[in-house]
């Protein structure tokens, strides 16, 4: 009955929303069977960190060689978009979305259906390859094949540089473009719902926190605290494949 009542609020909130951002983490993809990063079974509980330390990587061929273990086969295997996933494109399809704020780097929201062009991935995606000296992207076919061939640290065929997982690692400065477009839309939302995101790792968190500071409707969905609820509008306490289905389902069925 509480959870009912709090949905209830919740879309009502809601409901003259026209300019909704929508900010995921980790926890709207374990539905999919992604682990998050640091929970009791999370990433960092089989993986060192430190390997993901952008200087690290740089300078240690080892633990380039550990990174593309990770990336290859396929990072995420065969994990497909979940029901809260899918909700983000009903937002959209309703009018109501302006656009999606990711933490996450599994594809799994364009997975469902929604645009590009509605992404900002400010922890960049699995998918992509480039070389850090010269920028030249590659096809994660092509490097996988040569990773199967035995190439176990691939370098650019152009220059020699290093090539890496367009995955954003620790001291590395997000993506310009896809801030840019967070930060636009922080600008323009007239509402924030948070959605699997401890609401801890910055500057991501700036994005939800910049629209919550203007006064404007902030929801939160997690089902642990975060470091923002004190400035949350609502908290609903849940799965994200329960939750937000229902809270969606709620503001568009007028």
């Amino acid at each position: 009955m509480r959870m009912s009542q709090d949905l209830a609020y919740a879309a009502r909130l809601l409901l003259d929303a026209e300019r909704i951002v929508v900010f995921t983490g980790a926890g709207i993809s374990t539905e999919s069977g992604i682990p998050d990063f640091r929970g009791t079974d999370g990433i960092w509980t089989k993986l060192s960190p430190e390997d993901f330390q952008l200087d690290r990587y740089m300078r240690d061929p080892k633990a380039r060689i550990r990174a593309w273990q990770t990336r290859f086969p396929k990072m995420f295997g065969n994990a497909q978009p979940n029901a809260a996933h899918e909700a983000v494109v009903d937002l959209w399809k309703a009018g109501k979305l302006l656009g999606c704020v990711t933490q996450n780097i599994d594809g799994l929201h364009q997975a469902a259906g929604l645009p590009q062009e509605l992404m900002a991935e400010l922890h960049g995606n699995s998918d992509g390859i480039a070389c850090l000296q010269c920028g030249k992207q590659y096809e994660p076919d092509a490097i996988e094949a040569r990773w199967i061939d035995g190439d176990l640290d691939p370098h650019c065929d152009d220059c020699g540089g290093i090539l890496k997982s367009t995955i954003v690692f620790f001291g590395e400065v997000l993506p310009r473009a896809e801030l840019l477009r967070a930060e636009q839309w922080a600008h323009e939302a007239d509402a924030v719902i948070s959605i699997g995101s401890s609401l801890s790792v910055y500057p991501a968190a700036y994005i939800p926190l910049e629209i919550a500071s203007r006064g404007e409707v902030f929801i939160i969905i997690n089902n642990s605290p975060t470091d923002l609820d004190s400035l949350a509008s609502l908290r609903l306490d849940g799965m994200a494949g329960t939750v937000f289905p229902q809270l969606v389902g709620a503001i568009t069925a007028g």
